[in-house]
């Protein structure tokens, strides 16, 4: 019994390790965003501050939400990704732990029989 646990947790551990995976590349497209959104508010309030688009209320109110949250979404989403990097390393490690603590058993070669 003992020998077909180990490979059932190794199986779950590299399961999690792939959720792990699929969550910091869902951090990256996160980040991104967030880039794009803090580029585009400030963007639009530099036009605006230089006169080169009209001062309208809604977007300059928009511009500058848009700087605010897409700050705090990339502050947020750095932890997050930082945190996720941290488990997906821990859960490496346990698993090329678990991986040398198999006891592997030799194969004797046998003769070909063709």
């Amino acid at each position: 019994m003992e020998e077909n646990a180990a490979p059932a947790d190794i199986a779950r551990l590299e399961d999690h390790i792939e959720a792990l995976r699929d969550s910091i590349a869902r951090c990256r497209k996160i980040a991104l965003a967030a880039k794009l959104v803090i580029t585009a508010g400030a963007g639009v309030l530099l036009f605006t501050l230089f006169g080169l688009v009209p001062f309208l209320t809604a977007p300059v109110i928009t511009a500058i939400a848009a700087v605010i949250g897409g700050i705090a979404l990339a502050g947020s989403n750095s932890t997050t990704w930082q945190q996720t990097e941290t488990r997906l390393r821990n859960s490496e490690a346990l698993r090329a732990e678990m991986i040398g603590g198999i006891e592997m058993r030799v194969v004797e070669e046998s003769k070909t029989l063709h």
